[in-house]
């Protein structure tokens, strides 16, 4: 009796703690997700006042937090979409992959940490946050600029991208030799290719099996849904993140948004656990020693999301303003970071990659939101210093004598974007 009043006090803590954390971002205007993993660094090993009895509870909130992520991220995606965004924007995709996993993958063999660290560490660095940018672009109001459908399709490949790396990790961290391994992903992939192929095909006819006018009834058959097949691709060591957002994709129309609105207010309380989780599992003493090489990898995987950025829109055919401003928005890094870290701590490697990710992802998600506003102005500020000032061959002072060409109409919209946005 004791130790379940115990349990309740705690967890509503836990819960109390969060809500207060989360408004207090949403009042400075930033992600609550730095917030959320400080929390769970104030509270875990190391911390101020580790937690007791709740810690079990916590953690299997946390997996559920991590199913809820995905199936939410996977619902706002058709397969249609998807197959699109795969046939024409691939070479952004991969020109994404190069620039952001290799600078991870060298840090992580700089440091001695071993092959399979470095393609954990590779996907930490790889993969922005579509939460945090998504939030970022209704605050600033660039929805519906020329440069944002260039930065859902990178975010898009980028998740899509998660239901095959997902699996390798998975079994290079059980450690699984190269067969097993191979038939790991031939799994995977064979799964996802047909979720996709059945969703496309008979999209409408699976999401009217799941369709009711009953909100409580919507709800309950999806989550089941989603946490049974979950635990299905889990048991066969595809991941459990990667079967979630397979079931989102699947689920179309009506269902899908029915769905997404009754979940979202369970997705975010899971999240929250979820980051508070991680954060659990970090000692905040083991941080200090990581936060250069962190620091290092934030400065470098910056300037490598800025230039994805700037090349995928400038080959959309977006101007220079957008395309510096596609670069900027692309830098923040959280849930999936997290999300792929939490796997190999859990695996138990080295111990010093789960505070570096902690580090890493602490500086990007507050730094994110910053290149996003600022990236613009500041390289048009530094390309003028560069550039210089103009003369005009002809000019007689300001009086404009015959040698001053004719002011051109278009000169002050020449740098907007086609659709009249700045």
């Amino acid at each position: 009796m004791h130790s379940s009043a115990v349990f309740l006090i705690e967890f509503g803590a836990i819960i109390l703690g969060l809500g207060l954390l989360g408004r207090l971002a949403a009042r400075l205007r930033f992600s609550p997700i730095p917030l959320y993993l400080l929390a769970g660094l104030a509270f875990g090993e190391g911390g101020l006042l580790p937690l007791g009895t709740s810690e079990e509870f916590v953690a299997i909130g946390a997996e559920i937090g991590v199913i809820l992520l995905l199936l939410m991220l996977g619902l706002e995606y058709t397969a249609s979409d998807l197959v699109s965004n795969l046939r024409t924007q691939y070479p952004a995709g991969l020109v994404d992959a190069a620039l952001n996993a290799l600078p991870g993958a060298a840090m992580a063999l700089l440091l001695g940490w071993g092959p399979i660290a470095a393609v954990v560490l590779a996907g930490i660095t790889w993969i922005s946050s579509s939460g945090v940018i998504a939030k970022v672009l209704g605050d600033l109001g660039r929805i519906g600029n020329r440069e944002t459908p260039v930065i859902l399709s990178i975010l898009v490949l980028e998740d899509l991208s998660m239901a095959v790396y997902l699996p390798v990790v998975t079994a290079l961290l059980a450690g699984t030799g190269f067969a097993a391994g191979s038939v790991t992903l031939a799994i995977a992939l064979g799964v996802a290719g047909l979720v996709l192929l059945l969703a496309v095909r008979f999209g409408r006819h699976i999401s009217r099996f799941v369709s009711t006018d009953d909100p409580e009834k919507l709800l309950l058959v999806v989550l089941g849904l989603t946490l049974v097949v979950a635990g299905v691709a889990q048991q066969l060591q595809v991941s459990a993140a990667v079967g979630a957002f397979l079931v989102g994709i699947a689920l179309s129309g009506e269902v899908a948004e029915g769905a997404h609105h009754l979940l979202a207010p369970l997705r975010d309380l899971f999240a929250a656990v979820f980051f508070v989780f991680f954060g659990l599992h970090t000692d905040p003493a083991s941080i200090p020693p990581v936060l250069l090489p962190a620091l290092a990898l934030a400065v470098v995987t910056t300037l490598t999301k800025i230039a994805t950025g700037y090349w995928a829109a400038r080959r959309a055919g977006v101007s220079a303003k957008g395309r510096w401003r596609a670069g900027g928005t692309l830098v923040a890094r959280g849930e999936f970071s997290i999300v792929i870290a939490g796997l190999a701590v859990t695996a138990g490697i080295d111990s010093d990659l789960g505070p570096l990710a902690t580090a890493y992802v602490l500086i990007l998600v507050v730094l994110g939101p910053l290149t996003a506003r600022w990236t613009e102005p500041l390289a048009r500020r530094l390309t003028g210093r560069l550039s210089g000032p103009r003369t005009v061959p002809g000019a007689l002072g300001t009086g404009g004598g015959a040698g001053t060409p004719a002011p051109d109409p278009a000169a002050a919209v020449r740098d907007q974007d086609p659709a009249g946005r700045h």
